[in-house]
């Protein structure tokens, strides 16, 4: 089987106006899908990720404030899954419950050093 990443990127506005019980129910809507994805044998890991973070850039390593400050999104968390398909993980895809707060899902191979 294939790997691939799921980079959940979320817009921060959107988020920031989330009630309390719209947040609850978007952790739980995470927690069955991920859930229904390791039944069905597609899951690996996954995790959301805490807003605050540091940059570092350029071969002289320069430390920035992160993700991105000038940035209205940000990447909230992370599916590591596995596939036959790229096809097939897109249609996993469409069913992560970021969309549905207004997110968008990134989908990215993971290179297999080994073929």
């Amino acid at each position: 089987m294939k790997k691939f990443i799921l980079l959940l990127r979320d817009e921060l506005e959107t988020l920031q106006q989330l009630s309390p019980k719209e947040i609850e129910n978007l952790v739980q809507s995470h927690m069955e899908w991920a859930q229904k994805l390791e039944e069905k044998k597609f899951l690996i890991s996954g995790d959301g990720l805490e807003e605050k973070g540091v940059l570092i850039q350029g071969k002289d390593c320069i430390i920035k404030d992160g993700p991105y400050i000038e940035s209205k999104e940000m990447i909230g968390g992370y599916y590591l899954l596995q596939a036959e398909t790229l096809e097939e993980i897109i249609e996993i895809a469409k069913e992560c419950p970021c969309h549905l707060w207004g997110g968008t899902t990134e989908i990215r191979p993971i290179m297999d050093y080994d073929a």
